[in-house]
């Protein structure tokens, strides 16, 4: 029989990028994938409720597919994802044609739950948050995603619950996965022609945490995962600063593979709205732990989340946080405007700052991140690079991009065709906002 054609809309973070893959993986025995939702037998489309923006581009999109509905009345349209947690049946009130509401948690019992959507004809919802729950087993297909890299989900959920965000709230408590079902995945992986290898999840640092004494740390993992024959590059995300250990600093010292490249969210550089945020670290440790991740590692590349215009954030806060960027002079920054996002606790909180002020701060922090940015990226200039080809450029003029070990991406020129997943050594020429450009070193 034809296989189907499945449709997957993914918005925010990499965990749901990686929530899609495995949804597309448990469904690749009847389906083939299509860019096309107007094709597609079952569309689904995997929201994201971190921030305002993600929030209305989801269901944007989910109320653009009614039209396809109307076409095609055997369609199953799916919402999932962290919306999906948030809002359950409510979807359906808003969306009348959406079939299927599953949260997170829910994702491996997909094929199943379209099976019943279908045969029942009645829409159906599966958002419950189950004490006993643990991410089950999963060796991944390999006929969908890309052939060189890919994420291996390690986590669930987080324990956290900083002021500003609901992750808690759509995606449970932290649930750590068992070791030998990562090392199984990864090695699978591998065996299939994998190279790239990056653990993921809301907060990594505190792996193992929820199991004490039945699983490793996540240092301990890390080694485990490091040895394993064919993981040639390996990476992680994302870590809070109040969970960074010694022992993991000390990975970066003992293990070749690991990526030269650390995402350490710090959100603010002022105390006081660190407190308030509820992040459990100040900013004194936050740069003692960069200090030692750079006597570790001094290549490392360091990038970092900043929340602007946090409540009660004042213009002697916004000034220390400047002060920090100029400190650590962070490769790259994804910098937002605070938004409330119910039920988060800040939510609560009364001294808001008006939206001219936080555009104004957000504006002058991007516009010297920027400076930065290429102040680093001139660095490169003129060094041997090695990189992992990703594939061709995006103008296909005869340039390829590779991927550094610090996370930069590198365009270069090549007569011959390249494998993404090659490795090759380039030497940078000209240092860009986005990228490098550098020209292939002939052996």
């Amino acid at each position: 029989m034809p296989r189907k054609n499945l449709h997957i809309a993914t918005f925010g973070c990499q965990m749901n990028d990686r929530d899609s893959e495995i949804m597309a993986q448990l469904l690749a025995d009847d389906y083939q994938t299509t860019d096309d939702p107007g094709k597609a037998d079952t569309v689904i489309v995997n929201t994201c409720s971190i921030r305002a923006k993600a929030e209305q581009k989801a269901f944007s999109l989910l109320g653009a597919l009614r039209k396809y509905k109307k076409i095609k009345p055997e369609m199953v349209i799916v919402a999932s994802g962290c919306v999906a947690q948030q809002d359950g049946r409510k979807i359906f009130s808003r969306m009348n044609h959406v079939d299927l509401v599953i949260g997170p948690q829910s994702i491996y019992r997909l094929p199943e739950l379209l099976k019943q959507t279908k045969e029942k004809r009645k829409k159906t919802t599966s958002t419950e948050f189950i004490k006993s729950f643990t991410i089950p087993p999963f060796l991944p297909t390999i006929k969908n995603g890309l052939p060189h890299k890919r994420f291996v989900t390690i986590m669930q959920g987080c324990n956290n619950y900083c002021t500003y965000c609901i992750v808690p709230y759509v995606r449970g408590r932290e649930i750590s996965r068992a070791a030998e079902d990562i090392v199984a995945e990864v090695r699978h992986l591998v065996d299939h022609g994998i190279k790239e290898i990056t653990l993921l999840g809301q907060n990594v640092n505190s792996y193992g945490n929820d199991q004490k004494g039945k699983l490793p740390n996540f240092a301990e993992l890390l080694r485990q995962v490091a040895v394993i024959k064919g993981v040639e590059r390996l990476r992680f995300t994302t870590s809070n600063p109040k969970d960074l250990s010694d022992e993991l600093i000390d990975c970066f010292v003992d293990l070749d593979n690991l990526c030269s490249h650390f995402h350490l969210p710090v959100q603010s550089g002022s105390n006081q709205v660190l407190k308030r945020m509820n992040r459990k670290y100040s900013i004194e440790s936050y740069l003692e732990r960069v200090e030692k991740l750079r006597r570790a590692r001094p290549d490392i590349a360091l990038t970092t989340d900043m929340i602007v215009g946090f409540p009660g954030e004042s213009d002697d806060d916004f000034a220390v946080t400047m002060n920090l960027l100029e400190t650590v002079r962070f490769h790259a920054s994804f910098s937002f405007i605070y938004s409330s996002r119910p039920p988060a606790r800040s939510c609560e909180f009364t001294d808001t700052i008006t939206d001219e002020i936080k555009s104004r701060r957000l504006a002058c922090y991007q516009a010297r991140q920027k400076e930065i940015t290429m102040e680093r990226h001139q660095e490169y200039v003129g060094r041997i690079m090695e990189v992992m080809v990703e594939g061709e450029s995006r103008n296909r003029d005869g340039q390829w991009c590779g991927r550094t070990t610090t996370n930069h991406i590198v365009n270069f020129n090549s007569p011959e065709r390249l494998a993404p997943g090659r490795m090759l050594e380039v030497k940078i020429t000209e240092a860009c906002f986005n990228s490098l450009r550098a020209v292939r070193v002939v052996d």
